[in-house]
C-alpha cells in the first residue's frame, strides 16, 4: 500500500493539478514531447517522399519545422531506446546485439545516468507514455524507479495491440502496476498522453516521452483504417492502416498540446526507433539499403522531424549527419541540468546544427559494433563490416529461425565494405577495393570504438528469478 501511495505521489505533476493555459513567460526552459514510431519505413511518411501511405499529421509536424534527412539509430528496438535515455553508445553496457527479450533477465545498466533522472532533477515532470523496452525483470529497472514521475503502457515488444498479452503474459502497467484498460494499444496511447497535457501545470516544464508500438508487428488494426488502402497487397495493407491509425494519434496529442498553448515553448520531436523491416513486402524504406537488423542504410538512418516555434525554421531541411546519443546533451543544456557525470557520453549537443545551420559536431558517427558487425560513418564516407548479415545477434523481437546460419557465419573473416553516401545513397557500389587508403583509416577509428565495447548479453541471472506470467509484478 505505501509503495501504491509513494507512485500515486510521484505522478501528482502530470495527474492532480488543476488546467491553466500556458504563457510565454512560465518557463525559459522548453517542454519536451518526444515521439518514437516502432519499425516505421523511411519512405512510409509524405515527408520523405511517401506516396501510398496518408500521414498528415505527421507531415504537418515536419513542415513546422526540420526535417533531419541523416538521422541515425540502432538497427533495432532496444538499442535505440537505451542511446536515447544515455547519450552513450549501447555498445558501452552490452546491449548492442539484439534486443531486451520478454521474460528477460536483463536491462539498461543501472549504472547509467539516464536522461529522465536528471530531468526530473532539474524540475521537470517527466512521463512515458507507450513500450519501455529497456527491462522490466526487477522493480530497480522500471520506468518509475528509474526518473519517470508517470508511466502507462507497456514494457516489451510485440505486444498484442487488443489484448496486450505477449507469449503467454500480460503487458499493460499504469505506474508500474498492472492496468486492465481495454481498447487498441495506439488509441490507449493516444487517450492518455492527451490527458496528461491536458492536466499539466502551465508554470513546470515537462518531458513527455510517448514510443508507440505501432508499427510494430504483429500487423493488427481496426478495419476502418485500412479501408483506404484496399489495392494494397497484405501485410503492407494493414500496416498501411496501423500507421493511419497512428498519425491520427499523434494529431490528438498535438491537438492537446495546442489546446492548451504550449507550442509555443515545446521542442517536439518526432522518428523511428529503426529502419523499415521486409522492406518492399511490408514497408518502404525507398532509396535506403535494407532494412531493420543491419547497419546499412535501411537499418539506421531513419525519418525524422524536429519542431520548436521560433526557434527551428519552418519548412527546412538539415542534411548534417546526427545520432540518437545526441538528444541526451542537447536536451540536458536545455533543461538546464549538468552533463557532469562519471561516465563519458557519446552524444553531441546539435542545437546549433538545428536552430543555426551549424555543421555536424561529430567527427564520426559509429552505427554499431557487435561481434559480428558494424559500421562507422565519417563525413560522407562509411565503412560497413559484414553488412548483410546483419547487426546482432537477433535481429527482432521474435524467435529467429535464422540464429543457427548466422551462428555458422561467426568465425568467417568480416567482409569489409566502402560507401560513399554523398554518391551513392543506396549503397550499390562497394568501393574497398579501389580505397585501401580510406578503408585503413575508417578501419581505424571502428577499431578504436570495438576496442571499448563490453560484452554483449545477459546480466547474470538474479537469486531466486522465476519467470513472472505479468510483467514487472515480480519484486
Amino acid at each position: 500500500m505505501k509503495r501504491i501511495l509513494l507512485l500515486g505521489f510521484l505522478g501528482l505533476s502530470f495527474l492532480s493539478f488543476p488546467v491553466a493555459r500556458a504563457s510565454a513567460a512560465a518557463s525559459a526552459r522548453p517542454n519536451i514531447l518526444f515521439i518514437l514510431a516502432d519499425d516505421l519505413g523511411y519512405a512510409d511518411v509524405g515527408f520523405t517522399g511517401g506516396k501510398d501511405i496518408q500521414t498528415p499529421q505527421i507531415d504537418k509536424l515536419a513542415a513546422a519545422g526540420a526535417r533531419l534527412e541523416a538521422f541515425y539509430v540502432q538497427p533495432v528496438c532496444s538499442p535505440t531506446r537505451a542511446s536515447f535515455m544515455t547519450g552513450r553508445y549501447p555498445m558501452r553496457y552490452g546491449l548492442q546485439a539484439g534486443v531486451i527479450r520478454p521474460w528477460e533477465d536483463r536491462g539498461l545498466s543501472l549504472e547509467e545516468r539516464i536522461l529522465p533522472q536528471v530531468l526530473k532533477e532539474a524540475g521537470y515532470a517527466t512521463a512515458i507514455v507507450g513500450k519501455w523496452h529497456l527491462g522490466c525483470y526487477q522493480r530497480a529497472y522500471l520506468p518509475t524507479s528509474r526518473g519517470f514521475d508517470h508511466q502507462y503502457g507497456h514494457y516489451s515488444g510485440a505486444i498484442d495491440y487488443f489484448t496486450h498479452q505477449r507469449d503467454g503474459g500480460f503487458d499493460w502497467h499504469r505506474d508500474d502496476r498492472v492496468c486492465r484498460d481495454e481498447g487498441y494499444s495506439t488509441h490507449l496511447i493516444a487517450r492518455e498522453a492527451g490527458r496528461l497535457l491536458r492536466e499539466q501545470p502551465a508554470d513546470k516544464p515537462f518531458f513527455l516521452y510517448v514510443p508507440f508500438n505501432a508499427v510494430h508487428a504483429p500487423h493488427e488494426v481496426p478495419e476502418k483504417y485500412c479501408a483506404p488502402y484496399a489495392s494494397l497487397p497484405e501485410p503492407r495493407r494493414t500496416y498501411a492502416g496501423m500507421v493511419a491509425a497512428m498519425d491520427e494519434a499523434i494529431g490528438q496529442i498535438l491537438a492537446a498540446l495546442d489546446e492548451r498553448g504550449f507550442r509555443t515553448n515545446t521542442l517536439i520531436f518526432f522518428s523511428s526507433d529503426n529502419g523499415g523491416p521486409q522492406p518492399g513486402r511490408v514497408t518502404s524504406n525507398g532509396p535506403l539499403r535494407a532494412g531493420k537488423g543491419t547497419v546499412y542504410e535501411g537499418g539506421t538512418r531513419v525519418c525524422a522531424c524536429v519542431a520548436w516555434q521560433g526557434r527551428i525554421q519552418p519548412g527546412s531541411a538539415i542534411a548534417q549527419p546526427m545520432h540518437m546519443v545526441d538528444w541526451y546533451p542537447t536536451l540536458l543544456k536545455l533543461a538546464g541540468a549538468s552533463l557532469d557525470q562519471k561516465l563519458p557520453l557519446d552524444g553531441r549537443d546539435i542545437l546549433p546544427v538545428l536552430t543555426q545551420g551549424k555543421p555536424s559536431p561529430h567527427e564520426e558517427i559509429l552505427l554499431n559494433t557487435s561481434p559480428r558487425a558494424g559500421a562507422i560513418r565519417v563525413g560522407d564516407w562509411k565503412l560497413v563490416l559484414n553488412g548483410s548479415v546483419g547487426s546482432s545477434e537477433e535481429d527482432d523481437e521474435s524467435p529467429s529461425p535464422a540464429r543457427g546460419k548466422q551462428a555458422a557465419r561467426r568465425n568467417q573473416p568480416p567482409k569489409v565494405e566502402l560507401f560513399n553516401l554523398a554518391q551513392d545513397l543506396s549503397e550499390k557500389h562497394d568501393l574497398a577495393a579501389e580505397n585501401p587508403d580510406k578503408v585503413k583509416e575508417l578501419r581505424a577509428r571502428y577499431d578504436a570504438f570495438a576496442k571499448q565495447a563490453a560484452k554483449p548479453g545477459n546480466l547474470p541471472r538474479a537469486p531466486g528469478y522465476t519467470t513472472p506470467k505479468v510483467y514487472g509484478e515480480q519484486e
